[in-house]
């Protein structure tokens, strides 16, 4: 059996997969970023527990290679 990582370096699609998988990580974190302040990015409300304050890169490691992720941070909490 061939291991997933040299079947996806064969692949013509390796990019197309490792986008895949950041669009899909940042969305996550974009919904629990927006669950943990209250709002969503660019949202007013009243309700706010905490702000943004920009994102941090960070490279992560998968079996179908390095995807490049954007790390949301909050001013409080994390």
């Amino acid at each position: 059996m061939m291991d997933l990582r040299a079947l996806v370096e064969k692949s013509t699609d390796a990019d197309f997969l490792r986008e895949m998988i950041g669009f899909a990580a940042e969305h996550l974190m974009e919904l629990e970023v927006g669950a943990k302040t209250g709002a969503d990015y660019g949202e007013k409300s009243s309700d706010r527990l905490a702000q943004r304050n920009r994102y941090r890169d960070r490279d992560w490691q998968t079996r179908a290679g390095s995807v490049e992720l954007r790390i949301p941070r909050l001013r409080t909490g994390s």
